[in-house]
């Protein structure tokens, strides 16, 4: 019985070229800085659009534009449905703590004063906050390092808070502090109940649940009123389509691919890419006093991350 062989090139030719395996290495390389990227300039879209609505209004525009687009991939890719209740159930308290209560009380900070910057620094505590929380409900050990790092950045945080008097800023404060309690719970609840959702279908059902709760508050609080000016519609869809389905599906691919401790350290570098970007766009700035909070909460969570 007679054996073909390929010639030498024809069997290279099935082999990933070295450009192709460049570009592979370059686009997985590629995904942290995005999602950094992409995650910072949601602070900074939304204070470019809350001066044109309520939080509640910008919100119920941004998720439901995010649940169409989600809906409509999931329909057209043929995205597997949850088949049971309950874990319908679980993805709508998932939207509720992570985009609901996580969002809208961020949005408030923004618009009760709170600089992009430091609404992200308080969001950058998440790492460190998720892991105390995941010590305290799902049992999950806390090292000494994590805890001294929790300490450091809030310390970080209560340097920048002392930049500007308490008794003026406490409610964004207060708000934004809220904002990072829903958005760990959100993780803690999607890590115990929704681990292997499909990301198309599960986003879009927790977007469309997060669209009709804010929607119910929307109406008779500030009753949907919106000025179309183009700062406005620009801002609303880069967080509906970019921030909303972006960030958070690059944050889902990478832990899926088992990059959990690197998604938790890329949250360090948020406050400052946000600080940034503010100070750019919005003409933000921040004292010494303030830069040395963000550089100490950065280090903090940076060196704790990196001992989990």
């Amino acid at each position: 019985m007679s054996t073909t062989t390929l010639p030498a090139c024809a069997a290279q030719s099935f082999r990933p070229g070295l450009a192709v395996r460049l570009m592979a290495a370059l686009a997985a390389s590629s995904l942290p800085l995005l999602f950094i990227v992409l995650w910072s300039s949601g602070y900074v879209a939304g204070k470019l659009a809350l001066p044109h609505t309520g939080p509640l209004t910008l919100l119920t525009l941004r998720f439901g534009l995010a649940a169409v687009a989600l809906i409509a991939v999931a329909l057209a890719t043929g995205a597997p449905w949850p088949h049971r209740a309950r874990a319908w159930g679980h993805l709508a308290v998932v939207g509720l703590l992570m985009q609901v209560l996580h969002f809208s009380c961020v949005y408030f900070a923004l618009q009760w004063g709170l600089s992009a910057g430091v609404a992200g620094l308080m969001i950058g505590l998440m790492p460190l906050a998720t892991a105390l929380g995941a010590h305290l409900w799902l049992a999950e050990r806390v090292g000494v390092v994590q805890m001294l790092g929790l300490l450091g950045g809030l310390a970080g945080v209560g340097l920048v808070m002392a930049d500007k008097p308490l008794a003026g800023a406490w409610p964004a404060y207060a708000a934004a502090g809220m904002g990072l309690l829903g958005l760990v719970a959100g993780t803690l609840y999607q890590k115990r109940f929704c681990a292997h959702m499909d990301l198309r279908s599960g986003a879009g059902v927790q977007m469309a649940v997060s669209a009709l709760a804010v929607a119910l508050l929307a109406g008779p609080l500030e009753g949907f009123a919106v000025d179309w000016q183009p700062e406005f519609v620009g801002a609303w869809l880069w967080l509906g389509l970019v921030n909303s389905i972006g960030a958070f599906s690059l944050m889902f691919i990478m832990i899926r691919r088992g990059q959990a401790g690197q998604v938790a350290r890329l949250f360090f570098l948020i406050p400052g890419v946000s600080a940034l970007m503010g100070f750019v766009l919005l003409g933000e700035r921040l004292e010494p006093l303030a830069l040395a909070g963000f550089g100490l909460s950065a280090l903090a969570v940076c060196l704790a991350a990196g001992k989990r």
